[in-house]
């Protein structure tokens, strides 16, 4: 991949946890998960929630509307009410 397919949403020291963005139209949030950057959509899947405003847990995004849980790696669901993944 070359640097024209990438976009700068944020600044790597500006992740300190999880923050919400907005790149190209579309909603976001970033996870810094042991010194690597992450993103996936914004929205949860199951509640229509900001997910930026769930609480991280290691590699795991908790929704902050019913406690679903994504894998911010892949966005694949690790607990329901969470059925289908985030695009990561």
């Amino acid at each position: 991949m070359t640097d024209a397919n990438w976009l700068d949403a944020a600044a790597e020291d500006a992740v300190f946890d999880v923050i919400g963005a907005v790149l190209a139209g579309c909603e976001i949030s970033l996870y810094n998960v042991e010194g690597h950057i992450h993103a996936t959509d914004n929205i949860c899947t199951h509640g229509q929630a900001r997910l930026c405003d769930g609480f991280l847990d290691g590699f795991e995004i908790e929704c902050p509307h019913h406690q679903g849980r994504f894998d911010v790696r892949d966005g694949s669901p690790t607990c329901e009410p969470a059925k289908r993944a985030l695009r990561s």
